[in-house]
């Protein structure tokens, strides 16, 4: 049978299928301009009649009503018509059926189901079957559970680019299956932490310095502090982010030092020195259709002024290096600055709320959780050495107490450091102990996930092979500590301050700094760590 001859016969079964149906109408037949016959201005409903039947070729019909027809022809259609073999089967696609089905007759509706890969730091990927509407918190709490790891409401997916050299870390409302849509082939989804995400909602003021926020209507106010969230997320208010930044000029590697102004309307610059008036005013990029991401090439590759540079990207550009958006920072406090205003300005209250829901989460699982953590702000040291416990209101008494503590936990341990013995190797099964990577790598580490106080992870010296070095940020900063081998009266120990506190293993080292400033400028408090899926 060829093809003109299957048409004819599908027509003529679509033709005796409507015929046989019988379908109540919802609204009065319409004159032309929309206006009703007298014969029918009073009957309250019509005679049963075919989707054929009801339209007439000299007859006008609404938008709404053509809309319906379509949807009741759709309806017969998918409902009634059975499975139909498909005369061409090598002209499907391997995913596609070599049967027809009756929804794909007249056309393809999208499936429920996509299937994603996500990859880890280390390169690993895992295809991962979704529905359409999963967002990107729904995915990140499914890869927690399917690869056991702790659900700290830090881990994020991460839009990649290596083509470009982009990746951004997505909203947790945002669809995964838009997202998706809008990559290459070369692009990808990485599953990392990003304890940054909304560390600006706890600390506003170490992301908004004072002198780059100001009210639109106003050219020397700015935001009070106790405002100063409140402003970005109420839609009625005005606030901007200004200053000096560096742009690449499009289609060219030459840079220009513009005074910059982002707005809720969008990101412009002025052609007058710092000028603000409207006519001085050009738009650079709007917020809309697009989205702000981390350059991650270095500054090579762009000849950047230096290596605080970010992005925005449309939407719609998928491998076009000549549309990017190419912007410079002065340091990384600003470029953080950009970066985030561009979120607020772009989603508003929509932010506020993903940082809200895990924390009513947890306020529900609170009763079948373990005991609640408090606030270091809220630890006070204790003597129990009488009968009841007091709490030491002497700052000398009790840093005496605590270095007490740290001595009978020295003496407490069953054996002494050895190469050979468990507490030499047991630090290595800890996710935030990274083994031989070098400097620039853990530099890298803590960079991508959030360069927030107190991130750190530990590995092998690269100087010193019997020494570990505890890697740690801090207002931004990421510092090293070299942790060297003492010993102390035939035994071997491990001492960040030149032996003043000694520890038996590095997993000991740790939890005393958590608990401990001691000698680092803060205390441990988010292990840098990676998962293989």
């Amino acid at each position: 049978m060829d093809l003109e001859a299957l048409v004819n016969d599908m027509n003529s079964s679509f033709e005796s299928l409507y015929t046989s149906c019988s379908v109540q109408t919802e609204s009065t037949p319409l004159l032309h301009n929309g206006q009703l016959p007298r014969h029918a201005a009073y009957h309250t409903h019509a005679q049963p009649t075919s989707p054929h039947q009801r339209l007439h070729r000299s007859q006008p019909m609404h938008i709404l009503a053509v809309r319906r027809l379509q949807e009741e022809e759709q309806q017969y259609r998918t409902s009634s018509l059975p499975a139909i073999p498909n005369p061409f089967p090598e002209l499907c696609s391997p995913a596609s059926s070599p049967t027809l089905s009756s929804g794909s007759l007249p056309q393809c509706q999208p499936s429920g189901k996509y299937i994603i890969k996500v990859f880890s730091e280390d390169g690993m990927g895992k295809a991962v079957e979704i529905p359409a509407d999963m967002t990107a918190r729904d995915l990140c709490q499914f890869l927690v559970y399917k690869n056991h790891c702790v659900d700290d409401n830090s881990w994020a997916l991460v839009e990649h680019h290596p083509a470009l050299g982009l990746e951004r870390c997505l909203e947790d409302h945002e669809l995964v299956v838009q997202v998706q849509a809008s990559m290459t082939s070369e692009s990808k989804f990485i599953f990392r932490k990003n304890y940054a995400k909304y560390e600006f909602f706890k600390n506003p003021l170490n992301f908004f310095p004072e002198q780059m926020v100001a009210f639109c209507q106003e050219t020397s106010g700015t935001i009070p502090p106790s405002q100063l969230l409140q402003n970005f997320l109420n839609s009625r208010s005005c606030p901007e982010i200004q200053g000096y930044l560096y742009v690449k000029e499009m289609g060219r590697k030459s840079w220009k030092k513009l005074y910059v102004f982002l707005r809720r309307s969008g990101l412009y610059f002025s052609t007058k020195g710092t000028s603000k008036e409207p006519r001085h005013l050009q738009l650079l990029a709007d917020l809309e259709d697009s989205n702000v991401f981390t350059v991650i090439t270095g500054r090579k590759l762009h000849n950047a002024p230096n290596d605080f540079e970010f992005c925005i990207k449309p939407n719609k550009v998928r491998n076009e290096v000549k549309e990017l958006r190419m912007l410079c920072a002065e340091d990384e406090q600003s470029r953080t600055c950009w970066m985030t205003a561009f979120r607020l300005f772009k989603y508003g209250i929509l932010l506020y709320q993903n940082y809200k829901i895990p924390q009513q989460r947890k306020t529900l699982l609170s009763h079948f959780s373990a005991p609640r953590s408090v606030s270091e702000n809220s630890l006070v040291a204790m003597d129990f050495s009488g009968r009841i416990g007091r709490v030491i209101d002497n700052p000398m008494e009790a840093q005496s107490a605590a270095m007490e503590e740290g001595h009978a936990w020295r003496v407490r341990s069953p054996s002494p450091l050895h190469p050979s013995s468990l507490s030499g190797v047991i630090h290595r099964t800890q996710l935030w102990f990274h083994s031989r990577i070098s400097r620039e790598e853990s530099h890298k580490m803590i960079h991508q996930q959030g360069r927030v106080d107190g991130m750190f992870l530990l590995r092998d010296s690269q100087s010193n092979p019997k020494a570990f070095v505890l890697t740690l940020c801090h207002h931004q900063k990421i510092k090293h500590f070299q942790i060297l081998p003492c010993e102390e009266d035939g035994q071997m120990f491990l001492s960040l301050d030149d032996g003043a506190t000694k520890f038996t293993d590095l997993i000991q080292l740790v939890e005393f700094y958590v608990l401990n400033r001691g000698v680092l400028p803060c205390k441990l408090k988010h292990p840098c760590t990676t998962v293989a899926l």
